[in-house]
């Protein structure tokens, strides 16, 4: 099947010109549309006290991005809880770290980030192994995470502070695309959600991660595209690498 339509189910990168999904679009004369499959919803205080979870308890906190940041701090202040001056964070990148300037003033003894990849994390936590560590999540699993967190021993507990619902996508054609592109299982929910009698057929399905695999063989939906893998890191790799091999047969 030749592959000229691709709904990714993400929002379109900012500067999608700069984005490995352009050099995809040059390359392969591919047309790529992206579409949010769901949206990110904080949970209310009553949801949170069901987890027992004591916010207070926590010496450091790991943040994934600034939308998590927005819903941690203001949970806290519905939940009346006060931000320790001695805690310590814990950020996958600098923007992410600079953005606490929003709701705490900025002390570098306190403020550790990395470069935008987990791993870069671990050196730091490890230097701090002695911080009781809340992660701020999503009732989606982050298996690399997790899994990286498990293993090195780091002491951390997740703390569910808002959830994925998924959105209206009626005003898609989704038998249009050639290709669907998953990176989580509640962007699969949504494929259901909206289209219940959905049959996948010719169409192909590209998923990234264990759980969002799974999730999509839940359905017996067959995933023709899976990432990462140790030649595709990445999801656009893995679409590039199917791409050429597709030429070939040709």
């Amino acid at each position: 099947m030749k592959i000229k339509n691709i709904l990714v189910s993400q929002p379109k990168p900012a500067e999608i010109e700069k984005s490995p999904y352009q050099e995809l679009i040059n390359k392969h004369n591919v047309k790529i549309e992206f579409k949010k499959f769901f949206a990110v919803v904080g949970i209310s205080s009553a949801e949170f006290r069901q987890s027992r979870i004591n916010l207070a308890e926590f010496t450091g906190i790991i943040f994934t991005s600034r939308n998590v940041i927005d819903y941690y701090f203001s949970l806290a202040k519905e939940l009346r809880i006060p931000i320790s001056e001695n805690m310590k964070y814990f950020c996958t990148s600098d923007q992410i770290a600079f953005y606490l300037q929003k709701y705490i003033q900025f002390r570098k003894r306190k403020i550790f980030y990395g470069d935008s990849t987990y791993q870069s994390l671990l050196p730091l936590l490890k230097k701090h192994k002695d911080e009781k560590l809340v992660l701020p999540c999503n009732d989606s699993p982050n298996e690399e995470l997790y899994s990286m967190l498990t293993e090195n021993n780091i002491n951390f507990q997740k703390a569910v502070i808002y959830k994925n619902e998924s959105v209206d996508l009626k005003d898609i054609d989704i038998k249009s695309f050639d290709l669907l592109c998953f990176f989580s299982p509640s962007g699969i929910a949504s494929l259901k959600h909206n289209f219940p009698k959905y049959s996948q057929g010719e169409q192909l399905i590209a998923t990234y991660g264990k759980t969002t695999l799974q999730a999509a063989e839940a359905l017996k939906l067959r995933v023709d595209i899976p990432a990462p893998t140790s030649t595709a890191p990445s999801m656009t790799m893995a679409i590039d690498e199917f791409l050429k091999a597709a030429k070939k047969k040709k």
